[in-house]
């Protein structure tokens, strides 16, 4: 039965931590002075009346060379695990098809992985653009190429102060006077808004072609995943040289 990339992809990251571990636990097994020393000693008495001992001994526990043979095993699936996921790296491909159009023909899976990243971050920078206020009516203004809104024309006015007379002059008591302030109409002002915005339409539009892309990016990415492996066997002579 043969393989797909996708099923290599799968076990990598498996093979890769047991080899690490593996790899680890060596390292610190011959960093261990006493499981790679031995001993042996007899008691010989001077003479025949003398105290008789036993024998004492320690046995080697971890030889180095054993150590390698074992992180050779162990890395070589490693190499040989990724030496075919890279080989296979190399070939498989697979169109960009958007809405039945091909926008991109024969992209590697390194490529198909970048471009998810990066329509991703751009998803994240179209949903954030600056949208025209939808209180406001605005059309594009082609002088400009900036979008713009109806003059609007508003009334200035100013405040006159007046005098109002409570109470007329008497020849005993002043007259009683009032002020009072009233707007008096001075001019007009004429407004008009303009903006850099975005319609709502247009942003909406934007995001949709970005999601659009993305799916088919991924879609192509998965059909790329499905190409047939040739498994790579390189392990075996690395360290056929490293450990010789």
């Amino acid at each position: 039965m043969a393989t797909k990339l996708s099923q290599i992809i799968a076990i990598e990251k498996g093979v890769k931590s047991k080899s690490y571990a593996d790899l680890t636990q060596a390292h610190h097994d011959v960093q261990k002075q006493p499981l790679l020393t031995g001993l042996s000693r007899t008691y010989q008495p001077k003479d025949e009346d003398g105290e008789q001992l036993p024998p004492e001994s320690t046995r080697v526990q971890v030889k180095a060379e054993d150590v390698l043979r074992q992180i050779a095993v162990g890395l070589t699936r490693l190499f040989d695990v990724t030496a075919t996921k890279d080989w296979a790296n190399c070939v498989a491909h697979a169109d960009v098809v958007v809405e039945g159009t091909t926008l991109l023909r024969d992209v590697p899976v390194s490529y198909l992985l970048f471009l998810e990243k990066q329509l991703a971050d751009l998803n994240t920078f179209v949903k954030k653009l600056p949208v025209l206020d939808a209180a406001e009516s605005w059309t594009h203004d082609p002088s400009t190429d900036w979008f713009r809104t109806e003059a609007v024309r508003t009334l200035r006015t100013k405040k006159v102060p007046r005098n109002h007379v409570k109470a007329e002059a008497t020849e005993k008591h002043p007259a009683q006077v009032e002020v009072y302030y009233e707007d008096i109409a001075v001019g007009y002002w004429t407004q008009t808004k303009f903006s850099g915005a975005l319609p709502a339409q247009r942003v909406n539009e934007l995001v949709e072609r970005v999601e659009k892309l993305s799916q088919a990016v991924k879609f192509a990415r998965e059909e790329a995943n499905t190409f047939e492996v040739t498994d790579q066997r390189v392990g075996e002579a690395v360290f056929g040289y490293l450990f010789a």
